[in-house]
């Protein structure tokens, strides 16, 4: 099978990271839990995760680098963590579920009010987020690249249209390890990562990276291996954030993933980005043919499309069946961008890249696309 589907899950991984993931598994001590020297060899390397990772976005302190099982958990962590009763908050039509779902979780409890920045032209504008500003609004949350179109949205202008008091969050999910993402020049107080995507660490690997203008409360509450006589969570970080055992090969994972971005990353932009505006150069010349493209050229390898008349549910299964192909139909846990380019009813085809994959490959999609469409019109 060709896989497609890396805005889901990366679907190749370098082989650093499975020879790391490997000797965790055979290792399998629990860092920062024991004295003895495996334990305390794992709890090295879990440091040396958090201070990559810090140095690879930008982050204020590698103790602000919390770990989660995914990027999800990390959005919870800030947006629950941070947001108190009569906060506002802003986003926008192109964040996933990971963020609306808390934030309409918040309203529906009477505790927040959002509003949702519109779009125009497909875009996401600083002065429409700012013309939302209200006395109220304590945090702006907006994705670095959307998961069904690709579009990212400017970061640095948004955080420049903003007053210095509003908090900033980035959903990292699909940017990170596509896009450089500082967060010194964008100005974020939090970061969410997915590192099973872009970064080519193994599933149940997440991060949230904060700055020291704020202080999330915890979302969970357990043991930590410090403070263990209190009944109550360490009031320092990362530990505050960081119940329960770690997963030691989740984060190994992280360490070699996050390395071989910083080896690779001129390559895996310039790769990704030529197989996006490939297979979107080959969809035009299917335009008549009832293919619709939706993205344009993006590092972050994600390109929608639709066929006229027929479900993305349906185009995914034959492309998977009849072809060999794994891509996604639906509406990608994104309803508002689905709603805002009226493709609510038969959702998408994403098709996502990694510089993994090859030209050829975009090449054999294309042509079973059109010879989806030969079929279609012979129904």
């Amino acid at each position: 099978m060709i896989y497609f589907d890396n805005a889901a899950t990366g679907g190749e991984k370098p082989a650093p990271v499975v020879t790391a993931v490997a000797a965790a598994l055979r290792v399998c001590a629990n860092p920062g839990r024991s004295g003895h020297a495996l334990s305390v060899a794992c709890a090295k390397n879990v440091l040396r995760t958090r201070e990559t990772l810090a140095g690879l976005f930008d982050a204020p302190d590698p103790e602000r680098v919390i770990f989660t099982q995914n990027c999800t958990e990390a959005l919870n962590i800030f947006i629950f963590g941070t947001l108190k009763r009569g906060d506002h908050v802003i986003t926008t039509p192109l964040e996933h579920n990971s963020v609306l779902r808390p934030l309409e979780r918040l309203k529906t409890q009477g505790i927040i009010d959002y509003d949702v920045c519109p779009i125009e032209n497909g875009n996401v504008t600083p002065e429409g987020i700012a013309s939302l500003v209200r006395e109220n609004t304590a945090l702006v949350i907006v994705t670095a690249a959307s998961n069904v179109t690709g579009k990212m949205p400017p970061l640095a202008e948004i955080r420049k249209a903003l007053p210095e008091r509003i908090l900033f969050l980035c959903d990292g999910a699909q940017g990170a390890g596509h896009i450089p993402l500082s967060m010194k020049k964008y100005g974020l107080d939090g970061l969410c990562i997915a590192g099973h995507k872009g970064l080519f660490a193994m599933q149940g690997s997440g991060v949230l990276l904060f700055s020291k203008r704020v202080n999330p409360a915890p979302l969970c509450y357990g043991g930590t291996g410090s403070e263990s006589f209190s009944l109550s969570m360490p009031d320092f970080y990362p530990d505050a954030l960081e119940a329960g055992t770690l997963s030691y090969p989740a984060i190994v994972s992280l360490l070699e993933g996050a390395r071989y971005y910083r080896r690779h990353e001129t390559e895996i932009t310039a790769a990704t980005l030529s197989l996006t505006a490939r297979f979107l150069d080959g969809l035009s010349a299917l335009k008549n043919e009832g293919f619709t493209a939706y993205s344009s050229p993006n590092p972050c390898g994600v390109v929608s499309f639709s066929l006229d008349g027929v479900q993305s549910e349906e185009v995914s299964a034959l492309l998977s069946e009849r072809y060999g192909f794994a891509v996604r139909g639906g509406l990608h846990c994104a309803p508002l961008i689905h709603r805002a380019l009226g493709t609510q009813e038969n959702g998408l085809v994403r098709v996502s890249f990694s510089h993994f994959n090859k030209k050829w490959q975009v090449d054999r999609l294309l042509a079973s696309l059109r010879d989806l469409a030969e079929a279609k019109r012979r129904r």
